[in-house]
């Protein structure tokens, strides 16, 4: 029995230094993540998980210890990153063009050891089927591709035609699984009288029945309900 609760304690430990750890060393989604730091994050939860299961008092405290430096070194390191851009570019590595005029650096893709197959389904997935069509393709520090098409090959933009567009802005979220947000009301120089008469309008008299409530920066609220009254709803499967 005195087993399962040491392990029960080391883990509740090791839990929370990585929820600790990790508010520390920052947020980044898994995309963006250099090759290194993502050898980083398995090793740092590698050493979390021996934290949990290896029991015994001595050992423990020696994993933590172990874990809490590895936490300081990543910190230290995105520290010199931030600080110096030669630094950051050590550690992080460059863009690489792998693609110029529509033709294929394979000198630069052998220095990456990135293949062409690699090459052409980053391009399909952004859209783009030809080499031929592409001005330059670039191969980022994070593995992304980014790509800018030839000038003729480019989606048109409003600028282009000459037209003005409205500014849209960022909306404001309201209404939460039936919780009202009062901060972003009250950004919004908006009550909570102002907002259940909205509700009434669309023939909602509870909170609760309100999935999500979004204020648009031209003032109009959008509402989903938990129970949406579809009469018809699309299935893209191909069960029976």
């Amino acid at each position: 029995m005195s087993t399962f609760i040491e392990v029960f304690l080391q883990t509740v430990l090791a839990f929370f230094a990585i929820l600790f750890y990790a508010r520390i060393l920052g947020k980044q989604q898994i995309g963006q993540l250099t090759f290194f730091e993502y050898i980083n994050g398995i090793t740092f939860g590698g050493m979390a998980a021996v934290l949990a299961t290896d029991i015994g008092p001595q050992r423990t405290w020696m994993h933590f210890m172990g874990l809490t430096v590895f936490a300081v070194l990543t910190f230290l390191m995105g520290y010199v990153s931030l600080q110096s851009r030669a630094a950051r570019k050590l550690i992080a590595g460059e863009p690489t063009i792998v693609i110029h005029n529509g033709k294929v650096l394979e000198d630069n893709m052998k220095k990456m050891r990135y293949n062409v197959d690699e090459l052409l389904m980053q391009l399909r997935e952004k859209d783009v089927f030809n080499i031929a069509d592409v001005e330059f393709a670039i191969l980022e520090p994070d593995g992304n591709l980014s790509v800018l098409p030839k000038s003729h090959k480019q989606p048109l933009k409003p600028a282009d035609l000459g037209l003005s567009t409205q500014y849209e802005g960022i909306p404001s979220e309201i209404i939460v699984d039936g919780e009202i947000i009062h901060q972003n009301l009250r950004q919004n120089n908006l009550d909570e009288k102002w907002l259940l008469a909205e509700l009434q309008k669309q023939g909602i008299t509870s909170l609760k029945e309100v999935a999500l409530a979004i204020l648009d920066t031209q003032g109009k609220l959008h509402i989903d309900k938990k129970k949406d009254d579809l009469q018809y709803t699309t299935d893209i499967t191909d069960q029976p």
